[in-house]
């Protein structure tokens, strides 16, 4: 029986909006939206919906429909947008950077090492996936999993399903501006260095033109030394 006691909705198929008690919602398939109840602003096709949807797009049905294809996509640029996600329940988003979202935010610090345990891959998808056999690149998410269980998504079973590549890259910076950090206090360290090895070349130089001017002057002295003392003479014996 329709219980259906909300307004302005638009339900089309059998037992659609069946127990709408809310307004301004879209109802489409045989039981599409069959479970909202007080909810509003719902677009439900070809998903029963939940009870309290409210705001929400659903379409299909996930335990029937397994692949989504949708025009106006594939080759069409984009300039000035952001990657979509998606959770293991299907829902579309984008991850936020923004702070008002965010809580105990701390530096990264060491956490990004994991990283460097990583073994990126080459491989094929199965022909099933992919006939064409496109050479990939990338990590294997049951390997990322023991390295650190956060870095991967998983499916609706609590598997490893994904790498979440968004957060490899934030550690990889991470990892780089340390590595930056590193360089750029050797670079001081050298230049130190090299300012301590031209101020002892500088006092080297010095020191040899003292010596210099000291083997110069001693040479001196021991000629005036000659010049001050006659050679001795020996007397001829005539006797």
């Amino acid at each position: 029986m329709n219980t259906a006691t909300g307004s302005n909705n638009v339900a089309v198929g059998r037992a659609a909006g069946l127990n709408l008690a809310g307004g301004n919602n879209i109802m489409i398939g045989q039981y599409g939206g069959q479970n909202v109840t007080t909810g509003s602003n719902n677009i439900e096709i070809g998903n029963q919906g939940a009870p309290h949807d409210a705001n929400i797009i659903r379409l299909g049905d996930p335990a029937t429909q397994r692949k989504t294809f949708i025009a106006g996509i594939s080759r069409t640029a984009v300039a000035g947008g952001v990657a979509v996600m998606i959770t293991n329940q299907g829902q579309l988003g984008v991850a936020t950077s923004a702070a008002r979202y965010k809580e105990n935010i701390q530096p990264m610090a060491k956490s990004s090492e994991a990283i460097l345990s990583l073994k990126p891959v080459t491989f094929r998808y199965k022909k099933e996936l992919d006939p064409e056999a496109i050479p990939q690149f990338g990590l294997v998410a049951e390997d990322v999993a023991k390295v650190d269980p956060d870095l991967v998504a998983r499916d609706d079973q609590g598997k490893p399903y994904t790498v979440r590549y968004d957060a490899v890259n934030a550690m990889l910076l991470n990892e780089l501006l340390k590595e930056h950090g590193i360089v750029q206090e050797q670079g001081h360290r050298i230049h130190e260095l090299e300012a301590t090895i031209a101020e002892l070349k500088s006092a080297m130089m010095q020191q040899q033109k003292g010596m210099k001017a000291l083997a110069s002057g001693l040479q001196k002295v021991s000629a005036q030394l000659e010049l001050s003392n006659p050679t001795p003479q020996i007397a001829a014996d005539n006797q």
